[in-house]
């Protein structure tokens, strides 16, 4: 199994390779050359296996046992989970009129990324050990990514991680996830800019080849393979869970609702249809909703500015996976992705060729909400099953709310499960706005007495030399 970038101008390289990557160094992003096919006896013999055994399964496709033998992928995978909160690791909870949702949230940050940062850290401390080699981690982050990157990472001797925050654009609970973590190999900026600005200045440091290799830059953003391929399991286990049965012919069919802003848990869900997995996806986002204009219209173009909204970790306007599934959807056109990017990248508008766009709204369908929509489903949600819905799971509860049936009418009685990516105690000003009572854990209720620390980043400074200038005198002590 090798890996290509997605707009071609970078030799292969394998699974470790693609791991110690951020951006491939012409731009684009590692994608696997060829994506396993999975046949019916497989989906069967895979349907009873609890999640951690599903993620080994489907990790042990893109790894090849002569960089990480199964035995010890096995145990890597295990020691990541280990600091679950729920037996399962993942928990699908059953409500009324027919809202399925699976969360994927009881990791230490109560966020869904904790499954697969958990996994992404060991596979990156499996290599680090056995090279004796130290690396610079770099990571942007609009909520949730850079808390659970850290904890990923954190105490690790021959890991830095340098995590940017958009100050004033996170919950309070968000950034003292991050600001509280005092350990030497933790470095937190909180940056005057919204979350598409903080990549700027990690874009330009990866951009600079000489540097990055210098001083082993690596991303654990979902640039990152390896967290993509985690999330594969989360279709697998949400279908697994939610089709009736898989003795019938054909496979039935699930409708998997994905919460969106960077875009790679949908990337994900991309990959797993292309497997065989019989899903069908839609993808729903916020105010921000450049992948809905996709999705619709073929234009994948930037909105003026990015709208602050109650489901903050999706206020994004540069959902840089799409690229990934563009490039999925071509056949691997590497020449056309390229073109395409490279115009994005200077205008930030682009029509998609009408054959790529029949192509994605053929595999994707895609609903935007409103503040006031997010509201309304937290407090049906609750009123109907005194369940709380964090913002971003409640954008695909009002997915389910207002969309009775598929968007595609043959499919119209299909069971549906909504993703949810984060606990509704993250969000505890959401939950108040709409008149509902927060219940918070102890863990997170103990943040606001603890010491923090961060590097303000303020407009007019230059922040990619600042970086530089941290990388490099942590580098100096090594």
């Amino acid at each position: 199994m090798e890996y290509v970038s997605t707009r071609g101008g970078t030799k292969a390289v394998d699974f470790e390779g693609a791991l110690f990557s951020g951006y491939a160094p012409d731009g684009g992003l590692f994608m696997p050359q060829r994506i396993p096919s999975l046949d019916r006896d497989t989906l069967r013999r895979w349907s009873s296996l609890p999640y951690p055994e599903l993620v080994k399964e489907l990790c042990s496709l893109f790894i090849p046992d002569k960089l990480i033998p199964r035995n010890a992928l096995s145990d890597l995978i295990d020691r990541a989970f280990k600091r679950f909160k729920h037996k399962d690791v993942v928990h699908l909870s059953r409500l009324k009129d027919g809202l399925n949702v699976l969360e994927l949230w009881h990791g230490v940050t109560y966020a869904f990324k904790d499954l697969s940062l958990s996994c992404t850290g060991q596979f990156l401390q499996y290599f680090l050990e056995k090279k004796q080699k130290h690396v610079n981690i770099l990571v942007g982050t609009s909520g949730d990514t850079g808390s659970s990157a850290i904890e990923s990472v954190r105490g690790q001797k021959n890991m830095d991680i340098f995590v940017l925050l958009p100050k004033g654009f996170c919950t309070q609970i968000q950034e003292l996830q991050m600001t509280t973590v005092i350990e030497d190999n933790v470095h937190v900026f909180a940056a005057q800019g919204n979350s598409d600005e903080i990549d700027e200045p990690i874009k330009e440091l990866f951009a600079d080849v000489d540097f990055a290799g210098k001083y082993n830059l690596m991303s654990l953003n979902s640039v990152n393979w390896s967290r993509i391929m985690v999330q594969i399991a989360h279709y697998f286990y949400a279908y697994f869970h939610c089709a009736p049965s898989l003795d019938t012919t054909p496979l039935p069919v699930v409708e998997i609702v994905v919460p969106t802003g960077g875009g790679g848990n949908i990337t994900a869900g991309c990959i797993a249809q292309k497997m065989g997995l019989p899903i069908q996806l839609v993808t729903v986002v916020n105010s921000n909703d450049i992948i809905h204009r996709t999705v619709q219209h073929g234009d994948f173009s930037l909105a003026e500015s990015v709208k602050a909204t109650l489901a903050s970790a999706m206020d994004i306007q540069e959902p840089y996976n799409v690229e990934r599934i563009l490039w999925l959807l071509s056949g691997s056109d590497s020449c056309l992705i390229k073109t395409m990017m490279e115009q994005f990248n200077i205008s930030k508008r682009l029509k998609l060729p009408e054959d790529l766009h029949r192509k994605l709204s053929e595999t994707l369908g895609s609903c935007s909400a409103s503040d006031e929509d997010i509201v309304r489903a937290m407090r049906r949600c609750w009123e109907e099953n005194q369940y709380l819905l964090c913002p971003h799971s409640a954008v695909a509860a009002h997915y389910h709310y207002s969309q009775p049936h598929s968007f595609l009418p043959f499919l119209s009685s299909i069971p549906r499960c909504c993703l949810a990516p984060a606990s509704a105690a993250k969000f505890q000003d959401a939950i108040l706005q709409a008149g509902l009572v927060p219940q918070i854990p102890p863990e997170i209720t103990s943040l606001t007495a603890m010491e923090t620390r961060s590097t303000p980043l303020e407009r007019g400074q230059n922040w990619a030399q600042v970086l530089r200038g941290q990388i490099e005198a942590v580098t100096q002590q090594w």
